[in-house]
């Protein structure tokens, strides 16, 4: 197989398995077929020291931490494919660390950016330990349901099983509401409670759970996990948040048509006119785009 028709399938694998948007296919298409240009070997017998050399060239030519990063997410999510494909017995990029960012990237947390964190997460998950997939678990539960830090955090081991779909949810002021999972945010929770029990670690009532006096995940420990993701999707730190991805969530829902009044109630939000905020991003990026686009525009 040659490498064109590898990265043709695995853009196919990603429209058709995980939704990716053209412009995240295109981004990966790239970032990829610059690789393929600029490494001694193709896609099929690069071992992990071309992918290092690969790295010391963009690093040698002066691109940006962030875009090196970025492009060694990319490496990775290709070769877990290879891997699960059997197209290759092994992964060559499953040891190479990403580089330390030293450049700021944009603060918004694009549809892109939430792709690259959960491909990140879930390659991360492939190393079978506990609290990788813990992460991942998290991170996918957290775009899924749009849910606060606290909730996720608090949620009892009994709010997810085999066939769940929907979570019962206790919010502010002892408010409960049904929230959607999701299969792939399903899977991710199945896989990591799996890896939980067989760890034998003292039982406890969450889903979540610690040896803290608490007894579950912190909200500043899931904080951290979280920004040093971001490092290793090549994202900035400081761009990513709990808070932000729940932002994400529901900006994301209504550029794709959601109803507010849906959004209101998957957030927990009393009153509309608090989940009313997100609208204000659509609103300006449509009138940007009028302003740009526009046949009479003078853009």
């Amino acid at each position: 197989m040659s490498d064109r028709e590898i990265l043709a399938q695995f853009l196919e694998m990603l429209a058709a398995e995980k939704g990716r948007a053209q412009n995240s296919l295109k981004a990966y298409e790239r970032d990829l077929s610059h690789f393929l240009e600029n490494s001694n070997t193709g896609f099929m017998n690069a071992s992990a020291e071309n992918i290092r050399e690969y790295l010391a060239f963009l690093h040698a030519e002066g691109m940006k931490a962030g875009t090196v990063a970025r492009r060694l997410s990319a490496i990775r999510q290709l070769y877990l494919f290879m891997y699960r494909d059997g197209l290759r017995a092994d992964n060559p990029a499953t040891n190479i660390e990403s580089p330390k960012l030293d450049q700021p990237l944009p603060k918004v947390l694009s549809e892109t950016d939430v792709d690259r964190l959960l491909d990140t997460a879930e390659q991360q998950a492939q190393s079978g330990k506990m609290e990788d997939q813990r992460l991942h678990a998290l991170m996918e539960t957290l775009y899924a349901t749009g849910l606060r830090v606290s909730e996720l955090v608090t949620l009892p081991r009994r709010a997810v099983g085999t066939d769940t779909t929907m979570i019962m949810v206790r919010g502010k002021g002892g408010r409960e509401r049904m929230v959607p999972l999701g299969n792939k945010a399903r899977l991710a929770l199945l896989s990591y409670l799996k890896s939980l029990n067989e760890t034998k670690k003292e039982e406890s009532g969450y889903l979540f759970p610690s040896r803290g006096k608490e007894g579950h995940l912190t909200r500043r420990r899931l904080g951290q996990l979280i920004k040093d993701l971001a490092v290793a999707a090549g994202i900035m730190p400081s761009s990513v948040s709990p808070h932000k991805l729940r932002h994400a969530f529901a900006t994301h829902l209504l550029a794709h048509g959601a109803d507010l009044r849906a959004v209101q109630q998957m957030l927990g939000h009393a009153d509309i006119s608090t989940t009313q905020i997100y609208t204000h991003v659509l609103e300006e990026r449509l009138k940007n785009l009028v302003l740009t686009k526009h046949p009479l525009s003078d853009g």
